[in-house]
């Protein structure tokens, strides 16, 4: 049976709408002590770093499966809950969940736009109350087409079927802000800071659909083409990720690791 297809992002409205739907799966990505302070009802916390691990210098990188698969068992998640995410930060944490949920091909879900702020905003209620949760068995199984690394980028510089999206600051992508053993970028990478997706101002909602369509287009980045994000570790192009995919690019790949991966390793190609 088919399920029904979700939107990448939803407003606090719809949200609200939502809550008492069955299988729906609420996902709390703040620092602890914000989600202890105040979360939306109903919300489950997740620990955002245990989405990610590290080998210095590398970070950002990807866990192992059975990880993944505890830590969704434990949020109650099952693999037909439609799981919806936010923090109460800037959204990164959020985003680099729904990239994991995608890469292990749970594509029911949606990220809060603006996250727990435009809840707020919205004039939606919160609490400092934790649910009870059920916990589940899931099993997680990683999917390469979604993902990228380093030998795999490498393979394909120049190809004219592949674009490297960089979500990083201009200063990082040019190198005068160095936060790995080298700067710059890779080579033929298309630098579009993640931030310029926001409308600003304090609001971190997404800019109208056309704008970021206009956005992308305009530098290069065209939906024909496999489009691989990365910034440092993968939190910010995991953003990105989501944008690119709410627009209808079909093929995208996140770069687990990132810069902080390419950026330390004296053997890979830089501009």
């Amino acid at each position: 049976m088919n399920t029904p297809r979700v939107p990448v992002f939803i407003q606090a409205e719809e949200l609200a709408a939502l809550r008492s739907s069955p299988k729906l799966a609420i996902a709390d990505l703040s620092a602890a002590p914000s989600y202890a302070m105040e979360h939306i009802p109903g919300a489950v916390h997740i620990p955002a770093a245990r989405l990610s691990m590290a080998r210095p210098p590398v970070m950002g990188l990807l866990p192992p499966e059975e990880e993944i698969a505890e830590v969704l068992g434990e949020a109650g998640i099952t693999p037909d809950s439609y799981v919806i995410a936010y923090d109460a930060e800037s959204g990164l944490n959020a985003s680099r969940f729904l990239w994991t949920l995608d890469l292990i091909g749970h594509t029911r879900f949606s990220m809060l736009d603006g996250g727990l702020r435009a809840w707020v905003n919205a004039g939606q209620e919160t609490t400092s109350d934790e649910p009870d949760i059920v916990a589940t068995e899931y099993r997680a199984h990683f999917r390469d087409e979604h993902r990228a690394d380093k030998a795999w980028i490498t393979a394909h510089l120049g190809n004219p079927d592949m674009t490297v999206l960089d979500s990083r600051t201009a200063a990082e992508y040019h190198g005068t802000d160095r936060r790995a053993a080298r700067g710059g970028h890779i080579p033929g990478a298309i630098n579009i800071d993640w931030s310029l997706a926001l409308r600003g101002g304090g609001d971190l909602r997404l800019r109208a659909s056309d704008e970021l369509r206009a956005l992308f287009m305009n530098a290069g980045i065209r939906p024909e083409h496999e489009i691989v994000t990365h910034c440092h570790t993968h939190l910010r192009s995991s953003h990105a990720y989501l944008v690119l995919k709410m627009l209808g690019y079909p093929r995208l790949r996140g770069y687990p690791g990132s810069w902080s991966d390419w950026g330390n390793d004296p053997n890979t190609a830089i501009e």
